[in-house]
């Protein structure tokens, strides 16, 4: 076996990176692969933003017939250490053979390049941006994931320990669809706000409404990280690439935000899901694949409801179900009849037994895993 750091530039190199999870998860049909634009752009050293902040190192190993075997990229996101005070690395896009002796190989080259650097500790599967699906799968292999949302072969876990990663923390995703039972007190509550606190959630009802939502994006967001850890402030191009990316594909009536007069202070975003669709065009949009895309996001019966946050100030009061109350109007009589709740850190106790006492229940687990390298 041959292990090579790839030069980002080759397009060899690259092809070959992106090419391996085609292979392994060919008679997977729960996996979705990811859209080839953008998984070029992860490894364009000029397009993504996160080398504005961050280095990475992706390596590649090779059979003797020069046929991928196994992947890994590992990251020194230098905005999350300082923000966080760590020196920790991330690894990502790990894919293997069911294979130890190619694991070692790939993680030891990992380990190595985070030394170097003067890293103490490595943490993952933890992505690129904020909002990369993190963690790695461990329960719920029957299910398609969410759009966004890493997959992962059921070896995985077995490999990754026994390397030497010990787990750290769980994130689950939960299912809802139009038949669960909502609380009705949620929906008192949600009144009672907008009556004591002033509170309102804005309309949108199209494209152009939600263009006037993005130069608020970073604000919004970074409000939302106040007192919380494991996570770093995102950048405005960072918020840009969000935005065009949620006025690409949106369904403006899911993109939920509640003000305090004129000022967002939370937010809750779903997004019609068009993971169909990608598996259909295995992952190409061009020339014809953003047409299959289009018509399953007016088809689709499924929402991904991905990312939510307070502002502080405003956390613990019941915002949560205002935003989950608004939602549920919205999708009352629309297409929609079932919806991935995704990735909520089971350690929050309180955001948990609340959604929950929604009806959400939750099917599917992603692990993150904690190796230390001092």
């Amino acid at each position: 076996m041959k292990l090579i750091e790839i030069n980002t530039e080759d397009r060899q190199q690259v092809s070959l990176f992106l090419k391996l999870p085609f292979r392994l998860y060919s008679n997977v049909p729960q996996w979705v692969p990811p859209l080839e634009q953008d998984a070029r752009q992860v490894l364009n050293r000029k397009r993504n933003p996160y080398f504005q902040h961050g280095e990475a190192a992706f390596y590649l190993l090779l059979n003797h017939q020069g046929e991928p075997t196994g992947r890994l990229a590992v990251l020194d996101n230098q905005k999350y250490n300082q923000y966080n005070q760590e020196k920790t690395a991330f690894f990502y896009l790990f894919e293997c053979e069911d294979d130890l002796k190619s694991a070692s190989l790939l993680f030891e080259a990992a380990f190595n390049w985070a030394r170097a650097r003067g890293l103490t500790s490595i943490i993952g599967p933890k992505g690129f941006t904020v909002f990369d699906g993190q963690g790695l799968l461990v329960r719920g292999f029957e299910h398609r994931p969410a759009f966004g949302l890493p997959y992962h072969l059921p070896y995985y876990a077995r490999l990754i320990e026994a390397v030497g990663f010990t787990p750290s923390s769980e994130l689950a995703s939960g299912y809802i669809d139009r038949n669960t039972q909502f609380p009705e007190k949620i929906h008192l509550m949600a009144d009672l706000l907008k009556t004591r606190r002033g509170y309102r959630v804005a309309p949108f009802a199209s494209r152009k409404d939600l263009r006037l939502l993005v130069h608020k994006l970073a604000d919004l967001y970074n409000g939302a990280l106040v007192e919380t850890s494991g996570n770093s402030p995102i950048t405005e191009e960072e918020a840009r690439n969000l935005g065009n990316q949620m006025i690409w594909f949106a369904d403006p009536k899911l993109i939920k935000v509640i003000y305090k007069d004129e000022q967002p202070i939370g937010f809750l975003l779903a997004y019609p899901d068009i993971s169909a669709a990608i598996q259909r065009t295995h992952g190409r949009v061009f020339p014809f694949g953003w047409l299959h895309l289009l018509l399953e996001r007016k088809r689709t019966k499924w929402i991904n409801i991905n990312g939510a946050g307070m502002v502080a100030g405003h956390r613990g009061v019941g915002g949560t179900a205002l935003l989950f109350s608004e939602m549920c109007k919205s999708i009352e009589n629309s297409q929609y009849a079932y919806a991935d709740v995704v990735q909520i850190g089971v350690k929050n106790d309180k955001m948990m037994r609340e959604l929950r006492d929604l009806g959400i229940d939750f099917y599917k687990l992603h692990r993150i895993y904690t190796y230390n390298l001092e």
